[in-house]
């Protein structure tokens, strides 16, 4: 599954290829909150984790295994979150929450590259602990229908590229290209979704 293979003119692997295609449907389902988008989150998340080990982004390897536990809580959330163990809906943060994101970010960011340059060989310790605590609190945010996870993942995505093209990781890096008008996208329907659901009281209500 690691040996290269060509691909639309690149170079990849049918490990790498397999994650491609599970990444880019999860985030389809995210947009049009399909709950099954964390299956599918869950089968991406612990191929890359293969995948980021062969190229010593540890970070980002440890990272898929996080994000595996998160998926099965997002899960859950999104079926049994809400008001009375409903589905949950769209909202946004307040100002504290704003603040203990970014806080979680900024910690998360100092402790994680401390750790990939004291404890494994990896050659960038700071992009890669950066973006893994970003990607860390996107998607705990998704895990809450907070719209502010699709500001995280646009500002994440658009770094990621870089690092995947650097990492000689050209078909994941085209993946991270595309989450981002994706991302915008997710905004967008996501924003709809939290204004209909702030105006449906007052349609009662009339």
């Amino acid at each position: 599954m690691n040996e290269a293979i060509p691909f639309l003119g690149l170079s990849t692997t049918p490990l790498e290829l397999v994650s491609f295609l599970l990444a880019a449907l999860t985030v389809i389902l995210d947009i049009r909150q399909v709950h099954w988008a964390w299956l599918f989150a869950i089968l991406s998340s612990a191929a890359y984790a293969v995948v980021f080990f062969g190229a010593r982004l540890y970070g980002d390897m440890g990272l898929q295994f996080v994000f595996i536990a998160v998926s099965v809580w997002g899960w859950t959330q999104w079926l049994r979150g809400g008001p009375g163990h409903g589905r949950l809906r769209v909202t946004r943060l307040d100002a504290r929450g704003v603040a203990w994101a970014a806080a979680a970010w900024l910690i998360g960011f100092v402790l994680i590259a401390q750790f990939l340059r004291t404890w494994t060989d990896t050659d960038v310790p700071w992009i890669d602990g950066f973006l893994t605590a970003g990607s860390l609190v996107g998607q705990l945010l998704l895990s809450r229908k907070k719209l502010e996870n699709w500001h995280v993942w646009i500002a994440v995505d658009l770094l990621y590229v870089g690092l995947y093209l650097y990492k000689d990781l050209v078909l994941t890096a085209i993946l991270y290209g595309l989450f981002v008008p994706l991302a915008i996208g997710g905004l967008r329907a996501w924003r709809r979704s939290e204004q209909a659901h702030a105006r449906a009281p007052d349609a009662v209500a009339a």
